[in-house]
């Protein structure tokens, strides 16, 4: 009987518990979506407004654009899913640099006061460059379009990683400390057992943030270098305007937002898994 009771219980906290994901993070931005296409909408149907609205973007891009994503016609005729996952490979490699670099440099900074105070104003004045900004220096040093949209994913996500990594080590309770020091802890076992622990919840945050920027970055560089990737894609259609191509843009940047949120929930959901609480 008790077994019976604790089965339907259980059931019914279920039920509440999806009751209440569906009503607070569902439905909310369903209707929010909804509201936003109709505006948009009825905004587009005024005289001479140059933009598709919804309806238009949609019929015009949904074949090939939407139901056959990984179309591959040679050159940089290729489907949208293409160009992410090309623009994705870029980001992850430029990315992956940017976060070993920035943790090992910030660590290594954040525990020296000295060099902290040598190189911050450095820090400070780098990180406020905008990310096209380098494309120039890359492609100059580089001579090559995809070595250069690396590098500018790189050195703009760098600095978030840097700087909250830094932030994080300075954090560290100067009672952790004592116990080190206390139990003898040096080198590597100091590492894992005080700072990392202590800085990791920092680290996220700064490779939070560090994700966001890679993903701009890439786009704005690619607008550039050319090539296959979504803002080759973007500047390459811009350049051919036609009604249809501004739906083919629309289209882009809606895959462009998608692809940063689903990005930054990656990475929201590995700190949540990683940080303790």
């Amino acid at each position: 009987m008790a077994a019976i009771l604790g089965s339907r219980n259980f059931r019914k906290n279920n039920r509440k518990n999806l009751n209440k994901l569906v009503s607070q993070k569902i439905v909310p931005p369903l209707v929010a979506l909804a509201i936003f296409l109709v505006i948009w909408q009825l905004v587009c149907l005024t005289p001479n407004f140059g933009l598709p609205g919804p309806i238009e973007t949609f019929s015009e891009t949904w074949n090939p654009f939407i139901i056959d994503p990984f179309f591959d016609n040679g050159e940089s005729d290729k489907g949208l899913g293409w160009q992410i996952l090309s623009s994705l490979g870029r980001v992850a490699l430029g990315f992956s640099l940017a976060a070993i670099v920035g943790v090992a440099l910030g660590i290594f900074v954040g525990a020296n006061k000295l060099l902290y105070n040598a190189v911050d104003p450095i820090f400070q004045v780098l990180r406020t460059v905008p990310p096209l900004a380098w494309l120039p220096i890359s492609l100059a040093a580089f001579q090559q379009a995809n070595p250069s949209a690396i590098f500018v994913i790189f050195i703009t996500s760098i600095w978030p990683i840097v700087i909250n990594t830094t932030v994080g080590v300075q954090q560290i309770p100067q009672d952790y400390v004592n116990v080190a020091r206390v139990l003898r802890l040096k080198g590597l076992k100091y590492f894992l057992k005080v700072v990392f622990p202590a800085t990791v919840p920092y680290i996220f945050t700064g490779l939070r943030i560090g994700i966001g920027l890679s993903w701009l970055a890439i786009v704005a560089a690619e607008m550039l270098v050319g090539g296959v990737g979504i803002g080759s894609f973007i500047w390459d259609a811009y350049n051919t305007t036609t009604e249809t191509n501004l739906s083919e843009i629309i289209l882009a940047l809606i895959y462009v937002g998608l692809v940063g949120l689903i990005l930054d929930r990656m990475v929201g959901f590995i700190a949540s898994k990683v940080v303790p609480e």
